[in-house]
């Protein structure tokens, strides 16, 4: 059972979300109370973690955030970071964890809290990152934790007041990181929905990917708050029948992430979505993005997820058949509007 002497941490991933949990992190460890003795950042890339040790930022996401090398470590060497670290912050995207961890086995991660920063399912297994990291690397589930909720990278680089949920089984162990977490922007909420914000942060992605299409295809703002409050409606029914938990389905982890993908400028499945809307392939949209959309992979995993558990979701089936099926969009919306009310 994890304990609050858990003091050294460290970020896996070097994307636009795990820049801005470095940031976030370096905040709380030059405080004058800081309970973090080390912040350790992995990246893939040798040559990039030189880059960013050098000059100090990332040259590929959120490059206005100044990475102070007297608060982070940057190093490419996953082992050595893992063997050094107690939580360990996963920020890569689905597709690509499986293949970043190759390198490490369940002996390393033996003793370690991890916290699943990471919204989407594996492709590979239909898993959740928690059951993934359960199943493949025997950590318990009382080491699982989630970071969820409406929080957009661009706006911690720009400081705009933010919050957070962090969700898990172990609520003393919860409350730790969340005082990591907590500073002038950041606000934190503790859940023990631990399964539900991480099924919720996947399928908001897919009805952000949605919003953007129908955007796309000239739909207004009376369509997509329809759209909004028919995706939260099936949100719920999935997480009712996935895990039987007394959650409020209102509640910024659930709502207000799926608000905040659906509507911000800054969402990157909007966006994609957007693109297919307007007319581009999926593999041009892609392309042109430069950047992993998760809502692209959980789309098909959460679509064959559903084959098994038979839950009515319309928005869903609609997605799949646009991106996967190659159905017109236009067509495919003009059918999910008879479905919505």
């Amino acid at each position: 059972m994890p304990t609050i002497n858990h003091k050294n941490v460290a970020v896996i991933g070097a994307g636009s979300w795990g820049t801005a949990i470095v940031k976030i992190l370096s905040e709380h460890k030059k405080s004058s109370d800081s309970k973090m003795d080390n912040l350790m950042w992995w990246i893939r890339s040798a040559e990039k973690a030189k880059y960013i040790s050098e000059k100090h930022h990332n040259p590929d996401y959120i490059s206005s955030i100044e990475i102070h090398p007297d608060l982070v470590l940057v190093s490419n060497n996953l082992k050595e970071i893992v063997s050094k670290c107690d939580i360990l912050v996963m920020a890569v995207p689905s597709a690509f964890l499986k293949q970043s961890l190759e390198s490490i086995g369940a002996e390393d991660l033996k003793g370690k809290v991890i916290v699943s920063a990471i919204k989407g399912l594996l492709p590979h297994s239909k898993k959740i990152v928690g059951d993934f990291i359960t199943d493949e690397f025997k950590v318990p589930e009382s080491n699982i934790m989630v970071i969820s909720g409406p929080c957009h990278a661009e706006e911690v680089a720009a400081e705009k007041l933010s919050y957070l949920t962090i969700a898990g089984s172990n609520q003393e162990m919860a409350r730790h990181f969340a005082s990591l977490l907590n500073n002038r922007y950041i606000r934190t909420v503790i859940s023990n929905d631990v399964r539900g914000t991480e099924y919720g942060a996947v399928l908001k992605n897919i009805y952000a990917v949605m919003a953007g299409v129908c955007h796309g295809l000239g739909y207004g703002d009376n369509f997509q708050a329809v759209l909004m409050s028919n995706a939260i409606r099936e949100m719920k029914r999935f997480l009712r029948n996935i895990t039987d938990t007394n959650r409020k389905i209102n509640h910024s982890a659930y709502l207000g992430d799926l608000l905040v993908t659906g509507y911000s400028q800054h969402s990157r499945n909007r966006t994609f979505g957007n693109m297919i809307g307007k007319g581009y392939t999926v593999k041009s949209a892609q392309l042109e993005m430069n950047m992993v959309a998760e809502g692209y992979y959980s789309i098909k995993t959460m679509f064959e997820l559903n084959e098994n558990l038979h839950i009515k979701m319309p928005i869903l089936d609609a997605a799949y058949n646009i991106i996967y099926n190659n159905a017109p969009a236009k067509l495919e919306v003009e059918k999910l509007t008879e479905k919505l009310v």
